[in-house]
């Protein structure tokens, strides 16, 4: 098909504002899809994304739509994405391989904070952007309340805002006219040398990896030998296809067009993501330039319950690294849970997410540590370390400057719950730096905050004393000198490293007895009394004791001497004090995700 008649776009919105319903009428309205194959959240094939009703992974689909202006039939390539802040990732890959996007905004709930974000990401790319009114049929809508509020904070001109109601299918022709209209064709030259952009990829059982591109110059043929220019590797083309929202197999992909491209690729580490794919005769000189690669801002320990699912676990994130790129793994020994891995995460929620995908798609059985952030350490001999480890801390003495991560947060939240907002940013060690109110009722709150305390449990905090209204965005500021120390957690006087952690000196106490009281909660009793400790270097803070679990062996003796009694009492003392030399405590899974739950 001609270039012209191609439109390649992304639909963008905060978490819950209706993209999948949106993709969903598209594919009903241009005949992508039966009465009988529909389903809710179509293009959301995971279980966890129907579960939890996100999305996770962006998901693409090309669709023929006949414009009624000119009677013409046009391939239109959407790419649906993810909303949550987690995510942002995926909607990076997918924009660099747009040249427009559909922003949807919530016609009741207005401008949320994630809304803002991916407005800026598109922008970045320099895409044309068409905002779009969804939910208007909703009694609670307030849509020229809404239009106002997107040309005062995101600055778009609304005066040819589509009213929509993806879920009653309003405004869905509206919303295909208007990509076909304002959304410009790709500049695509199909004489040059192929070259296309690998946007995502993934690993097949039968196929080996399955490689999504935007194909930007050229024409790709089955046949043909591509080359993967980052990692210099080149295999024959297969089979070759788009999804329509089935997988369709074609022989020829040409420049501005998206598919995807079966090479029977074994090992993974032969794609990545960003790279560019050209010709092996011809090879192009120039690679695109693919994205900006994330930096994972929480890390946490990974183990298998099992030590012999080691290789298994490797494997396994493998795997789920060619799906989500923004993942990042490296080998982890611990004395209390043997080997694992280090993994790098964008945000509690994208941990979450990343150890249920490991344990359902691969049948592993996990333990997760608890989730920290990286330190800056500038060492008395001058070199700068950062910790993403708190086992790895150095001595005191070695430590001549120790720096934090902050974050800036920006808050969208209803006026009623300010308050109670502004208490848990200062509680967090928060510095306030604009409060601004965009309506009456609504108000963009911003903060400067450590990332430390962002990862505990901000969020869930945040959700519950604002009912859910409130929304977050966060994004990386600078690392800022603070005083910090590592508390170790102390079970029968051994150190357990996975369970230590990095705090700040004036939350240390206070953290130390929260968290010894909530494991003497979830540790299980055992034959012999159990003693839990927090401890900054060989100073105990704070300390609770498990009692054992007792055999009444004074119950055969009734009457007699008290010495009896005594006796077979000293006894049973003797026997557990020899357990408890070669016992070793059982701590469960909730244990090691404990220090998020506590309050300080």
């Amino acid at each position: 098909m001609d270039p012209k008649y191609i439109r390649n776009f992304s639909i963008i919105a905060h978490i819950d504002h209706g993209k999948s319903t949106l993709a969903d009428a598209l594919l009903s309205y241009t005949g992508s899809l039966s009465d009988r194959e529909s389903k809710e959240q179509f293009l959301d094939n995971m279980d966890l994304e129907r579960e939890r009703g996100i999305t996770i992974k962006a998901q693409t689909v090309s669709l023929k739509y006949k414009s009624e202006k000119d009677g013409q039939e046009y391939q239109i390539n959407l790419i649906d994405t993810p909303g949550h802040v987690d995510f942002s990732y995926e909607v990076s890959r997918s924009l660099a391989a747009c040249e427009g996007a559909i922003l949807v905004v919530d016609a009741a709930q207005g401008v949320e904070a994630q809304t803002l974000a991916n407005v800026y990401l598109a922008l970045e790319n320099n895409l044309e952007i068409i905002p779009v009114l969804n939910k208007v049929d909703l009694p609670t809508a307030d849509p020229e309340g809404v239009k106002k509020q997107i040309e005062d904070t995101v600055g778009l001109d609304c005066t040819d805002i589509i009213h929509a109601s993806a879920k009653e299918k309003l405004g869905i022709k509206e919303i295909l006219e208007a990509v076909i209209e304002k959304i410009p064709p790709p500049k695509a030259d199909r004489s040059l040398t192929p070259r296309g952009l690998i946007f995502d990829s993934w690993f097949d059982a039968y196929q080996g990896v399955v490689v999504l591109i935007r194909l930007v110059d050229g024409e790709i043929k089955k046949g043909d030998r591509v080359k993967f220019m980052a990692t210099d590797k080149d295999y024959e083309v297969l089979r070759m296809g788009k999804y329509t929202p089935f997988p369709v197999f074609v022989d020829i992909l040409q420049a501005g067009e998206v598919g995807f491209i079966i090479c029977g690729i074994k090992d993974i580490r032969d794609v990545k993501v960003g790279d560019t794919l050209t010709s092996a005769k011809h090879p192009s000189k120039e690679q695109l330039p693919g994205f900006q690669r994330v930096k994972p801002m929480v890390f946490a320990g990974i183990f298998p319950v099992v030590a012999s699912e080691y290789q298994n676990l490797k494997n396994a994130l493998d795997k789920l690294c060619l799906n989500d790129s923004s993942l990042t793994f490296e080998v982890e020994k611990s004395l209390a849970l043997g080997f694992g891995y280090r993994c790098g995460f964008l945000g509690l929620l994208h941990m979450e997410i990343v150890q249920e995908r490991l344990e359902r798609e691969f049948n592993l059985n996990l333990i997760t540590t608890a989730p920290t952030v990286v330190y800056r350490i500038t060492k008395t001999d001058g070199t700068v370390l950062m910790l993403e480890n708190p086992s790895g801390m150095p001595e005191e003495t070695q430590i001549a400057k120790m720096e934090e991560p902050y974050v800036k947060v920006t808050l969208h939240t209803p006026t009623e719950y300010i308050g109670a907002l502004l208490k848990l940013c200062e509680d967090k060690r928060g510095i306030q730096v604009r409060m601004e109110y965009i309506t009456e009722k609504k108000v963009i709150i911003e903060y400067k905050l450590p990332m430390n305390e962002m990862v505990m449990d901000f969020y869930d905090r945040l959700k519950s004393i604002t009912k859910g209204y409130a929304s977050l965005e966060y994004e990386f500021l600078e690392f800022q000198e603070a005083v910090l120390v590592k508390m170790d957690i102390l079970l029968n006087g051994e150190p357990v490293d996975a369970l230590s952690i990095i705090v700040h000196n004036s939350k240390a106490q206070a953290r130390g007895r929260s968290l010894v009281e909530k494991m003497k909660e979830l540790i299980p009793r055992q034959q012999y009394q159990v003693a839990i400790q927090a401890a900054i270097g060989s100073k105990v803070i704070a300390r609770e004791t498990i009692g054992a679990i007792k055999k009444d062996v004074t119950a055969k003796c009734y009457g007699g001497d008290i010495s009896r009694k005594r006796k077979l009492l000293e006894k049973q003392k003797e026997g557990k004090k020899r357990m408890k030399q070669i016992g070793s405590v059982d701590v469960p899974q909730e244990a090691f995700l404990a220090i998020l739950k506590v309050e300080d």
